[in-house]
């Protein structure tokens, strides 16, 4: 299959799994088990993998400053529990969703996509995908917007696991990688910086180091050995992305795309949604 069907599918898709990272449901959920604010993101999306040392999230997360992780870990676990974390998750996905799509979750469109999501997120595999591994031992929903919301996060996972696999190659850090990703122009600067909490000196610091590798030009513009690394990262995600959509076939990714479409405008385009990007 061609890897360009990937990103097609993950642009398409993403606001469905996305939006749980602003909704404000999501908020009020981890607030009723004593987690506030910004440690939330860090809590629940972590909790599937358990108990574990912040360093293994630090890890898994790789571009966050490390320091928003160890604010909110290891004593989230004080007020509250893994598992009740990801219970609080999917309390806040299913209100959201029946706030923002309404009479869909319950239509036939629903069930077909949940169905094919499932199929395509059977063909990931944990090896190398530790933060996939966490999110696919949990159990599955029943109702249908919950299935196609649970497959598409295990597929995102997947992906981003590949994905910091491709960025550890190339041999980026954290906020070298932000760098190149605001290079690309796909996300400005300005979001990528304060939404993982680096400094102006810890942005500075991370031009120089690839412009020392002729990467970057001092202004944090690509120079074109930039452009082609950015390039072979993107591609290579794909290549890796692709299990998930080979268990799907073209006909069903095309079909999975359709359906999905609407819904992901939908959230996009919402109040809650766009304000809440705008505050992040």
């Amino acid at each position: 299959m061609d890897p360009v069907i990937a990103r097609k599918m993950s642009r398409t898709l993403e606001p469905y799994h996305g939006v749980i990272y602003f909704l404000p449901e999501a908020a009020e959920a981890y607030a009723a088990r004593g987690v506030e604010g910004r440690d939330g993101y860090f809590v629940s999306r972590s909790a599937p993998l358990g108990r574990v040392n912040p360093n293994v999230v630090i890890a898994t997360f790789f571009n966050f400053n490390p320091d928003l992780i160890t604010h909110a870990l290891p004593r989230a676990w004080d007020a509250t529990t893994p598992e009740a974390m990801v219970e609080a998750r999917l309390e806040a996905i299913d209100r959201g969703l029946r706030r923002l799509l309404g009479d869909a979750i319950s239509s036939p469109e629903m069930r077909r996509a949940a169905e094919l999501a499932r199929t395509a997120s059977a063909g990931c595999r944990t090896p190398g995908r530790p933060l996939y591994a966490g999110h696919a031992d949990l159990d599955w929903p029943t109702d249908s917007h919950l299935v196609l919301w649970h497959a598409l996060s295990l597929i995102r996972e997947f992906r981003g696991d590949g994905h910091i696999a491709c960025l550890v190659a190339e041999e980026l850090d954290a906020v070298e990688a932000l760098v190149t990703h605001a290079a690309s122009g796909a996300v400005p600067r300005v979001a990528l910086q304060t939404t993982r909490a680096w400094t102006d000196d810890d942005w500075a610091a991370g031009v120089e180091r690839l412009a020392s590798r002729g990467l970057v030009h001092a202004d944090g513009e690509f120079t074109a050995d930039g452009v082609t690394l950015r390039q072979r990262i993107e591609d290579r995600t794909d290549d890796l992305a692709l299990p998930a959509w080979d268990a799907l076939g073209e006909d069903g990714c095309q079909e999975l795309r359709e359906l999905v479409r609407p819904w992901s405008k939908a959230i996009s385009t919402s109040d809650a949604f766009t304000s809440a990007l705008r505050g992040r």
